[in-house]
């Protein structure tokens, strides 16, 4: 009964943390001639981190003259299909979570309720398995995108000696850990509800 219980849990978590993040990374240009210089350039982005259409402008250390910039990179799809599954995950493993307390007579009663749950369980396994793949690298690819260092070889002035050009802070992305490591408890509760069907009902 506890993998039961965990199991929605560890959904919520999943979606919460990815769905609901948004974050940044601020660097800095120092020109030569100071009144070009940004000392405090903010670039924003959140979920479901299409990258490619984050915008952000720099000093270009020439004048007036500003550059116009987009991130790299697009990890909507693995965010969108991580965040669905874990969603849908949730809404089953609550509706089993009643079925299982209030009519647990009537799910014994045939085999067609864990025959039902077995393969409706079998299937949210396989999409566990695939968005936690498929959002992992999708993670990986959106740290690299937004590591400073990345962003700063973007930048024409940076690649002059004379310009100082620096990160401020760097994006805080433990949310998005946590929300790979809920999605791997999740599935791995999932999986166990499935044996559980297997033993009790077939």
């Amino acid at each position: 009964m506890c993998m039961v219980i965990f199991a929605p849990l560890f959904a919520i978590f999943a979606f919460a943390t990815c769905g609901g993040y948004s974050g940044g990374l601020r660097l800095s240009v120092d020109c030569v001639n100071k009144t070009e210089s940004n000392l405090s350039i903010d670039i924003a982005f959140a979920y479901p981190f299409r990258l490619h259409q984050v915008t952000f402008e720099v000093p270009t250390c020439e004048g007036k003259e500003r550059q116009k910039l987009t991130l790299i990179g697009d990890s909507s799809s693995s965010a969108e299909f991580f965040v669905t599954v874990a969603v849908f995950a949730f809404l089953y493993s609550l509706a089993a979570t009643v079925v299982y307390i209030f009519f647990q007579n009537k799910y014994r009663e045939n085999n067609r309720g864990p025959l039902i749950d077995f393969i409706v369980t079998v299937v949210f396994s396989f999409l566990w398995l695939v968005g936690s793949s498929a959002w992992a690298k999708g993670l990986s690819d959106v740290k690299v995108a937004t590591d400073p260092k990345e962003v700063l070889l973007l930048m024409s002035a940076c690649k002059q000696p004379s310009n100082k050009c620096m990160a401020v802070h760097s994006p805080v992305m433990s949310s998005l850990n946590t929300s790979v490591l809920s999605e791997i408890q999740s599935g791995k509760s999932l999986r166990k509800r499935k044996r559980v069907a297997t033993l009790t009902g077939l």
